[in-house]
């Protein structure tokens, strides 16, 4: 009940929000601007369409086959990337307009509306462009050296990071297989899967992510759950993982290399006790995570969100590697993400011990398109002082 009751208010603020930006984009694209009646009628038609095509998709998406919500798929989430960047280009002209006087003629009053409306689409069409265009590029490596005053012997690691790939409507097999080759040609000791890999079920995407077992790593491969395995299924993608070879730490740790070498744990989704009547025993543990961890080695924790570095902290975790942000994806979000993140993006240190890293992500989510946060594979050095 409580899960239901919770995917009752997310569908209700979801078509409360959109609609409201709807109608604001329509007040700005056709009502100000005072174009005909027949006119806006039309345009109010057309944000009509979209605005339930992208309702429809984000329930289609946990239900229908792939290749049935696909098409639609790529209408909605493009529209919703350039639904965001016209909200935020009107927004911004609605600040220049409060900072200037008002024109007093009616007929400057409507030039000047058609002006500003003509200039924000503009710049959110290009926006929306450049946006599509990044996320077409081949997803960079970004290496990170990170000192582990705890880590032992002269050798460094190689922790290869993927996260967020969102293997979905939009992004599929060829996308992941490209990674998987560019995770390979980095010679890995370790590859680390932090969460949010799929949007959709293990019997709609289990082609899609079959290049996973392509991976080739010394001491394996590993991953934790994100939130939105919870919304496809978390247990048995769980169980298809492990087919693959990949060894999925749920509140628990490994031991990597010998004395020179650090301990791995995860931990589950910082929301997984939220989804216990479809994922029993799921819960975000990190008490049992680190249970086993060698008192003398350096531990090395994989959490999907952020904020889990409170509690990480607290007990001494060397370091963090998390996703969930996407770096923002698209500029401006990044500044709202940290109201809800403590870290958005990079490397930092909490404190003289523990040091947190957040990719941007590997995939997208939503709309098929970056800005200001590209899609990246981390390749993590890890070396003692």
């Amino acid at each position: 009940m409580m899960l239901v009751m919770r995917l009752v208010f997310f569908v209700v603020t979801m078509i409360g929000t959109s609609y409201g930006l709807h109608r604001y984009l329509w007040v700005r694209l056709a009502r100000d601007p005072g174009w005909s009646s027949f006119a806006q009628r039309g345009v109010a038609v057309v944000l009509v369409m979209l605005l339930t095509s992208i309702v429809g998709t984000m329930i289609l998406v946990r239900s229908a086959a792939r290749e049935t919500v696909r098409p639609l798929a790529w209408v909605a989430f493009t529209w919703m990337g350039v639904a965001f960047f016209l909200v935020a280009s009107f927004a911004f002209a609605d600040l220049l307009r409060l900072a200037l006087p008002a024109p007093v003629d009616e007929e400057r009053r409507l030039l000047l509306a058609r002006v500003v409306s003509g200039v924000a689409a503009f710049a959110a069409m290009a926006a929306a462009v450049k946006g599509a265009a990044n996320v077409r590029a081949a997803v960079r490596v970004v290496e990170v050296p990170v000192v582990l005053p705890r880590l032992r012997g002269g050798r460094s690691w190689r922790v290869v990071q993927i996260t967020d790939v969102h293997v979905g409507p939009t992004i599929g097999r060829e996308f992941l297989a490209g990674v998987v080759d560019r995770v390979n040609a980095q010679a890995p000791d370790v590859v680390v899967i932090t969460g949010d890999l799929v949007d959709g079920s293990v019997a709609s995407l289990a082609e899609h992510v079959a290049p996973l077992g392509r991976i080739v790593a010394r001491h394996g491969v590993y991953f934790i759950t994100g939130n939105h395995e919870y919304y496809s299924g978390a247990v048995e993608w769980c169980e298809h993982l492990a087919t693959l070879g990949i060894r999925v730490l749920r509140n628990e740790s490994v031991p990597i290399g010998d004395d020179d070498g650090f301990t791995l744990a995860g931990v589950d989704d910082w929301t997984a006790h939220q989804f216990e009547r479809v994922a029993p025993g799921h819960k975000h543990d990190m008490d049992a995570a680190l249970r086993d961890a060698h008192p003398e080695r350096p531990v090395v924790l994989l959490a999907h969100q952020p904020k889990s570095i409170r509690e990480a902290q607290a007990r001494g975790v060397d370091l963090q590697l998390s996703g969930h942000t996407h770096g923002g994806q698209i500029f401006p979000f990044m500044y709202l993400v940290s109201l809800q993140q403590p870290y958005v993006a990079g490397l930092e240190r909490v404190n003289e011990r523990t040091q947190i890293y957040v990719s941007r992500g590997t995939g997208y989510w939503g709309p098929p398109m970056r800005l200001g946060a590209p899609a990246e594979i981390a390749l993590i050095h890890l070396r003692s002082a």
